[in-house]
Parts: C-alpha cells; structure tokens; sequence
C-alpha cells in the first residue's frame, strides 16, 4: 500500500472510526493461515482456557462446540504466527493509523461455523479493557473467507468513537457482555470484505455482526494494537486480555451500568 494510500485510510479511520484496508494477505498465504486456523479449531493445536464462546448465552445445536469460537492469543499458543506476514503488514497499518508507538497488545480468532446462525453482540471493545490515560487503540479484523453480511461480515457505527462508551452489561448467561445498538442506529454500515481483506476499527466503535446462516464457514483472525506504554500499564495492573485469566467482564468504568 502507498503512503498517499495509507494517509486516505487513516483520514477516513479517524473520521469514520473505521475503514476498509484492502489486502493484507495474499492470496497464495490464505491457504496457510487457514490451516493453522483450522488446527486451533481441530484441537491439534491446544488453547486451553483461551477458547470460548462468544455465543453461549443461544442454547448450542446438536453436536456444535460453541455457537460462536473465540480463541485469545494464537501467537502466544503458536509462536510461529508472529513471523509470518501479516503480523509485519498489520503492524505498519496500526502505526499509520494511530502512531508510530504503536505496538500488537493481543490478538484473537472468531470463527462462525456454518448454519449456527448466533449473532455477535453489539459492543465497543473498550468496554472489556480497563481504562487508561491514552484512548488510542485499533482492531485490524481480517477475513480468511469472503465475509458478507449473513455469514457475520462486520457492522459499524460510523462516528460512533466520538461518543462517550455505552453501558454495557452481561449477557444472560454472564459469560460475555453487550451493549444496546442494532443495524438500525443511524449510521450503521455493513463492510464485506473478500478473503484475505481487512477492516480496522477504533477502540471505542460500535460494531456486531450477524450468526453465520450460509453453508460455508467464516474465519477471522483479530489482531488489536495500542501505545507500547499503554500495553506496559495494561501489565502493571494485570491486564492481559486473556493471557492469565480468560474472563470476560465490563472492566471499564465508563461503560459500566448505573
């Protein structure tokens, strides 16, 4: 990507609170990162506590694991992830996007299996993190297959990282959190994007998809930077985003309900 390409992006980031980054994997490395998915998914390669549902509040189907798979940390559980190009080419755009400080604070996959048809809550991602002096933070979300909106392609709310954090609160079963927002809030854009592709989101943007209700599964690998400062206070007061401890609760007083 140009610099001229990368100064588009980044105007539009800041002013949308979100945008669409074109391709950050090439097509001849898909199959790769797939595979490697496809072994997390497989249990070939252990996750531990670092796997979750972010759909168990849905009763599951029949012989489904989790309605919708949340793995945290895969370049922690498989180091080799980190040497392969997309951590380098995500890594750049963060730094465009919110400053050369920027470093990878965690990463995650979400993956969608086919007719599970369970929605991801609408949420702001600051809502999880504890707060901290410099709100500067980006998700990079990018798609290992096609994503379109009813196999749980991304929605937005465009501005919605300007506004103040919405109380957020558990979800029925306590085990994940939401917020109230929905595809009709003004302002809401749905962002397909091709295999390979991604869309990079501020901390504080609203956004959810829908369950996957095609015949064909939906990857996506998240990778979320911040100020390496930050990350160093994160620690310091025992915020690892799931490293140590895989709960996922409102630590962010702003969002939390009165």
């Amino acid at each position: 990507m140009t610099t001229q390409a990368f100064s588009e992006v980044a105007q539009k980031f800041t002013r949308d609170g979100f945008v669409a980054v074109g391709e950050l994997i090439a097509p001849e490395d898909l199959d790769h990162y797939r595979d490697i998915y496809d072994r997390f998914l497989d249990g070939d390669i252990a996750a531990g506590d670092k796997r979750s549902d972010l759909g168990s509040h849905v009763p599951l189907r029949d012989g489904a694991r989790e309605n919708i798979t949340q793995i945290m940390w895969p370049s922690a559980l498989h180091p080799p992830l980190r040497e392969l190009p997309l951590h380098t080419r995500a890594l750049d755009l963060a730094r465009e996007l919110i400053g050369a400080d920027a470093e990878l604070d965690f990463d995650m996959m979400i993956h969608k299996a086919p007719h599970t048809g369970v929605p991801t809550p609408w949420h702001q991602d600051a809502a999880y993190w504890i707060d901290l002096p410099d709100h500067r933070a980006v998700s990079i979300w990018v798609a290992l297959d096609d994503a379109v909106p009813d196999n749980g392609c991304m929605w937005y709310v465009r501005g919605s990282h300007r506004e103040p954090l919405r109380p957020h609160r558990p979800t029925s079963d306590g085990k994940n959190i939401a917020c109230d927002c929905s595809e009709d809030e003004p302002g809401a854009t749905c962002v397909p994007v091709r295999a390979g592709e991604a869309v990079a989101h501020a901390g504080t943007t609203l956004h959810g998809s829908r369950g996957n209700t095609t015949d064909g599964t939906r990857r996506a690998y998240i990778l979320t930077y911040r100020p390496a400062a930050m990350i160093r206070l994160e620690r310091e007061q025992g915020a690892d985003h799931g490293l140590s401890d895989n709960v996922r609760q409102v630590r962010n007083s702003a969002a939390a309900e009165n």
